[in-house]
This record gives C-alpha cells, sequence and structure tokens, in this order.
C-alpha cells in the first residue's frame, strides 16, 4: 500500500517539477488529497510576526524567528502543556508517554497570532507558543550556550579587575552572593576577603551556597604537610597542575580553599583556565580535541595508610562536551591519577598521547598560568570542572581547610538568584 501510495506521490512531483501542473490547479481543493501532508506551506507575515510552517507525512516544520526547526510528531503529543498531560503545579508529566501512539498525526493545524494550535486524532488539543518552540527545539538548543563563560589567561584575568565579595555581604545579602556567584559562573574562580581563620566560619561561608559534599576526606577537611593521607597533597611536595577526584564517577563540583596559617616561604597556588587551553586546541587542532572528548579512561585512588583504605575508580574522557551543541562542560585531567590506558586500540593510543601533548602544552604555558598566595581571611572558590590547580612547593608550617560543594547546588543557587546556569 505504501509503495502504491509513495509511487503516485513520486509521479506528481514529477509533473509538478515539469510544470504539468498549474497556479490554477495549486489553488483547487482536491490538489491536497492528491499531496497528502506534504507541499502546502503556510504563510503568516506581518510586522510583528513572519512565520512560515509545513505538515509532513513524519514531521512538522517551522520556520520562525530566523530559524528552521523540525518537529517529531510524538515529541509534539508528548510535551503538551495542557492541563491533563502536565502539572503545572509540580512543573512534571502527567501524559504517559508510552501511551502515545508512535505513528500519531494531527487532524488539523492552525495558528492564532503567536500560538500553534495541534488537533490529535482523539480530539486532545495542543497549543504552543512560537517562541516557547523556537527555546525548546533541537535547532534552538543547537545555537544555546547552556553557560556563559569569559575564558581567561593570565593576563585576561588580571585585567578583568574581578572583585573580591567581602564576608559578611557575602553572608547576609543577596545581592554580595549573587555578585559573588556570577563571578564565579563567568571566571569559574571567586574570592570571598575578611573570613575569621577558622575551620568553622569557612563551613558556615560554603553553606551559604550549597550542601558541602562529604567523600572519603570527611566532610570538612584540615591538613597540613603530614602525609596522613596517601595523597602528594599531604607533603611539602609541588604540585603539577590538575583537577581534582577524577577517580570518581563524578568527580567534585566545586572545591574551596582556606589558608589558615602558614609560617614559612613558597606554597603559592596555581590556576589555569582549562577551557581556555581547550579551546586552544579547538581552534589549533580540532580532530585532536575531538579525539580528547571521546576516549574513555580510568582514574585510580588506591589508598592504604593508617586506618584509610580506599579503592576509587572513575571513568571518563579528558573533555567533556554537550552532544549537541559541542560545549565544554567538564575537564577531567590528572597525570597523578590516570590509571593504565587500556579503553582503545593501539592506533588509537597513540593519537590520543599526541592529543594530550597538545592539550598539556597549552595547560603549561607561562601565560596561561595565574598564581595567587592565599593566606588566612581569603577564600578561594574554584570549579573543579574547568579550573586546573597546583602548588609550588614550601617551608615551615602550612595548614589548610576546606571542603568540596555539590554542583547541583550551587548552580540551583545561582538559579533561584536569577544567574544563567
Amino acid at each position: 500500500m505504501w509503495c502504491c501510495r509513495l509511487s503516485h506521490l513520486q509521479s506528481r512531483l514529477q509533473d509538478l517539477l515539469r510544470g504539468r501542473v498549474t497556479c490554477w490547479a495549486l489553488q483547487q481543493p482536491n490538489f491536497k488529497s492528491l499531496f497528502p501532508l506534504a507541499i502546502h506551506w503556510h504563510h503568516t507575515a506581518s510586522k510583528s510576526l513572519n512565520c512560515v510552517w509545513q505538515q509532513h507525512e513524519d514531521h512538522f516544520e517551522l520556520q520562525y524567528a530566523n530559524t528552521v526547526m523540525r518537529f517529531d510528531y510524538v515529541w509534539l503529543r508528548d510535551h503538551c502543556l495542557s492541563a491533563s498531560c502536565y502539572n503545572s503545579k509540580t512543573h512534571q508529566r502527567s501524559l504517559d508517554t508510552a501511551s502515545v501512539d508512535l505513528c500519531i498525526q494531527p487532524k488539523t493545524i492552525r495558528l492564532d497570532e503567536t500560538t500553534l494550535f495541534f488537533t490529535w486524532p482523539d480530539g486532545h488539543v495542543t497549543r504552543y507558543d512560537l517562541d516557547w518552540l523556537v527555546k525548546n527545539s533541537y535547532e534552538g538548543q543547537k545555537q544555546k550556550v547552556i553557560q556563559p563563560r569569559i575564558l581567561w589567561n593570565a593576563e585576561i584575568y588580571q585585567q578583568a579587575q574581578v572583585p573580591s565579595v567581602d564576608f559578611q555581604s557575602f553572608l547576609e545579602t543577596k545581592e554580595g552572593l549573587k555578585n559573588f556567584l556570577q563571578n564565579f559562573l563567568l571566571y569559574g574562580i571567586a574570592f570571598v576577603e575578611n573570613v575569621p581563620p577558622t575551620q568553622e566560619h569557612t563551613e558556615k561561608l560554603a553553606e551559604r551556597i550549597s550542601l558541602i559534599r562529604e567523600t572519603i576526606y570527611g566532610r570538612m577537611w584540615y591538613f597540613t604537610s603530614d602525609f596522613s593521607r596517601g595523597d602528594t597533597a599531604y607533603t611539602k611536595l609541588a604540585l603539577d597542575r590538575h583537577t581534582d577526584t577524577t577517580y570518581f564517577q563524578e568527580p567534585c563540583g566545586i572545591q574551596v580553599f582556606h589558608c589558615l596559617k602558614h609560617e614559612g616561604t613558597g606554597g603559592r597556588t596555581l590556576l589555569v583556565d582549562g577551557f581556555y587551553a581547550a579551546e586552544q586546541v579547538l581552534q589549533k587542532a580540532p580532530e585532536e580535541f575531538e579525539l580528547l572528548s571521546k576516549v574513555p579512561l580510568k582514574h585510580e585512588y588506591i589508598e592504604n595508610v593508617g586506618e584509610c583504605h580506599n579503592h576509587m575508580i572513575g571513568v571518563g574522557p579528558v573533555l567533556n562536551i554537550y552532544p549537541w551543541n559541542k560545549e565544554l562542560y567538564m575537564i577531567r585531567y590528572n597525570n597523578y591519577d590516570r590509571a593504565v590506558i587500556n579503553t582503545v586500540p593501539y592506533d588509537v593510543v597513540h593519537r590520543w598521547y599526541t592529543a594530550h601533548r597538545t592539550l598539556t602544552i597549552e595547560l603549561r604555558k607561562p601565560e596561561n598560568e595565574f598564581w595567587v598566595k592565599l593566606k588566612p581571611g581569603r577564600v578561594l572558590f574554584i570549579d573543579n570542572w574547568r579550573i586546573l590547580h597546583g602548588r609550588e612547593s614550601f617551608t615551615g608550617y602550612r595548614q589548610l581547610c576546606g571542603c568540596y560543594l555539590t554542583r547541583d547546588d550551587v548552580l540551583n543557587t545561582a538559579r533561584l538568584l536569577g544567574l544563567q546556569a
């Protein structure tokens, strides 16, 4: 049946293309029956609205706001926001998606002002605002950035003169908290000044924006260079740039550092914008950027020190991107904790080493290094999914405290304050 119908349509289309169907015929009532769900464009044009749409056999095509969009009919039925399909109080879907006919097509489609109405075979009507469709279409999302960022090297960041936020303003005012989060979202780092140099006040600060993420290192960590844990961080040695907890399936999102005391020299903190470095790789060697975003690696943490016994394994590529818009959202880079590479064949491995070298060269360029001396009273927040941190070696007694924050809760706080996150 379908073969006959397609053959019938093909012959009619050929006639049309050869000029055998006149403009007069296109206007006849029976012409639509010759071309069901095809070649029928609907135009709506005014000073404020320019919309063109077409009903195809298997999808709906819409041209609006300089965007050409295509919508599957099941998708259009599934996303209906009517009272019977969507609970506007809980913002949850009520419709059982599995109940929707996978071959569903609308009986009629009409446009009233800026609202499209789809009437389905059972009589149910779905309404969509044109702007809502643009915002939520695949084509619209491809053009949209999930989180706006300012990529930086040392010079860019220093010239930006990003202000710190005062401790009291951070704790007591929405404006102070919002300014802090805006800077943090844009640059991946932010500072709070005049914090009493105690673990208790640091904890209070962290809880202002998020739940504290408890890990194998505890809830709030407090350490010196006593090697009390099986990690190089618990020494006086220099640490090369890296992101933390790459050996977690979901690496910790935000890290908080507060130097409570340092009686000695050295110990400056190194900060590098991993996204800036990755962008340089994308511009210079896009095929290497793509490889770093596709090859899965294992990272591993094995600890047997005192009463601490842990064996953690996390898997993921160095660069993590959203597949629909290619936006980078996480870098997982830690040469200390990278495990044996046994997830890809040898020929891919060598290409991966080349790509990794290209990224490492960018990360190690002196102009990309921002050095800061942590001191009592100044708390540093780091986006661990973006910013690599390190440390120069130091002498003397150095005491730090800090914690990890749950990324979801930080972004939740930002959104509630009206920020895009």
